[in-house]
């Protein structure tokens, strides 16, 4: 469950990990954004609004990969993370051994 409330008190937290937070909520929101547009775009039986619900989905996925983008670069741990799974062949758990 994402949670836009801080764990620990905000004078205590650095500016960095502030913004990572912000960060990490927002790319909660954004996954379940486009968890629920395809939801919806699934049971949807009007044709025209079905492509609206996948243009939108589409959107929140750019939100989502920008998000994911700007914590590889801002965050050396998720860049180590990525470059190992990224655009990996074979069993994706296999990988994280």
């Amino acid at each position: 469950m994402s949670s836009e409330e801080l764990h620990a008190p905000r004078e205590r937290l650095t500016p960095e990990t502030i913004a990572i937070h912000q960060a990490t909520v927002s790319l909660t929101e954004e996954l379940e954004a486009m968890d629920w547009y395809r939801q919806r775009a699934d049971d949807c039986d009007d044709p025209e609004l079905k492509a609206i619900l996948i243009h939108n989905m589409t959107d929140e996925m750019e939100h989502a990969a920008m998000l994911v983008e700007w914590l590889r670069r801002n965050v050396q741990e998720w860049d180590v993370e990525l470059r190992r799974f990224s655009k990996t062949k074979g069993s994706i758990a296999g990988s994280g051994d």
